[in-house]
């Protein structure tokens, strides 16, 4: 990609008119210190090298949003438009956790590049540049409400695809003796046994799941190739940097998803409900992604989805729907079993006739 950054660069030069990167390289040096400190680890990069690389990246994906929401900057030889893949592999590795460019780096050099007729806001191309990789609708946030200094992209993206604010409130003022607990609920195809009907949703965001007169709403999810990682580094980042654990939000949601999704019965169960739009195909690979990040899910006891968990389970162990849970479980888990059920019935039936015209002959008499 380096060969790829110095061309984005000499462009983004000739298209303003300059001749040189003096100013570019000035404004970068002077934030220089301030970006080393963003990182965990010390930077064995010397102060040249380092500023090389912040000018590079920077010029590179800022230039990247600016002509993803303007294609007439694009030049009809650029390999990064030209081939689609490359964009989907780029979207990915901007949003890794480890590969992230301090945002006050970005926006610096985005104000610093910016045409008089440019009318186009920072942070919406970004989320535009994002928007198609992710899995369900999120509630955007408001840009004239962002933290004083956002640290990143992931940061960025997180913030852009949250639950909608009234169920942010309801689910803050729901605060029972009950919640203080994590729970778990059975998988879909055990909860749809206990009697629990599922259905989507049409909501504003992807996280407001419901729980209401014995049915489960969710607005659909996504899911394709992209998906795993995006989840991945969302969550990495929740672990590392919310002291709230009600904002964990991504996290609560991915354990909601592994307790019901144990087997592809259950991701089959979801897409027929329109829950789940299967883009991979193949349902036990679903069925493994959910399982295998619930290995590195680390729960506070108070869960954004507890007084959920806590309905649920009420609802199950009602001793009606216990009944038909085992009912449904025993003789209805496949259409023979359900056919042997009706023989047996049948069966019963007819010897109850049986014995009732043996009978009553001695009556009539």
């Amino acid at each position: 990609m380096e060969e790829h950054k110095m061309c984005y660069l000499k462009v983004l030069l000739w298209r303003r008119g300059e001749c040189n990167v003096t100013r570019y390289v000035t404004a970068m040096r002077a934030l220089g210190e301030r970006a080393r400190k963003c990182y965990a680890e010390s930077v064995s990069l010397k102060q040249d090298q380092f500023v090389e690389m912040m000018l590079l990246d920077a010029c590179f994906i800022t230039e990247l949003f600016r002509k993803y929401s303007m294609s007439n900057l694009r030049g009809d030889d650029d390999p990064v438009f030209n081939l689609r893949w490359i964009v989907k592999g780029l979207r990915r590795d901007l949003l890794l956790i480890e590969n992230q460019l301090p945002f006050f780096v970005l926006h610096e050099f985005f104000a610093m590049t910016m045409m008089p007729n440019d009318r186009e806001d920072f942070h919406g191309m970004i989320y535009a540049f994002f928007e198609s990789a992710l899995p369900g609708a999120g509630y955007a946030h408001n840009s004239q409400h962002y933290p004083i200094e956002i640290k990143h992209l992931v940061e960025f993206m997180h913030l852009n695809w949250q639950p909608s604010p009234s169920r942010m409130r309801n689910n803050n003022s729901k605060v029972t003796a009950d919640r203080k607990y994590r729970e778990v609920i059975r998988c879909a195809t055990e909860l749809e046994e206990a009697g629990i009907k599922f259905m989507q949703a049409e909501e504003e965001s992807l996280f407001d799941v419901k729980f209401e007169n014995g049915v489960m709403k969710f607005p659909r999810l996504n899911i394709d190739d992209e998906s795993d990682p995006f989840w991945r580094n969302l969550i990495v980042y929740e672990q590392f940097s919310s002291k709230d654990d009600t904002l964990n939000y991504v996290t609560h949601y991915m354990n909601l998803l592994e307790c019901l999704i144990a087997s592809p019965k259950d991701v089959e169960l979801l897409c027929q409900h329109g829950i789940i739009k299967n883009c991979i195909g193949d349902d036990q690979v679903i069925a493994n992604i959910f399982n295998t990040i619930g290995f590195f899910l680390v729960l506070s006891p108070e869960s954004y989805y507890s007084q959920l968990f806590y309905d649920v389970n009420k609802h199950c162990s009602r001793r009606w729907n216990r009944w038909m849970a085992n009912l449904r479980h025993t003789y209805f888990n496949n259409p023979w079993a359900f056919i042997s059920f009706l023989a047996a019935l049948f069966l019963l039936l007819l010897s109850f006739v049986q014995t009732l015209f043996t009978v009553l002959p001695f009556f009539i008499k």
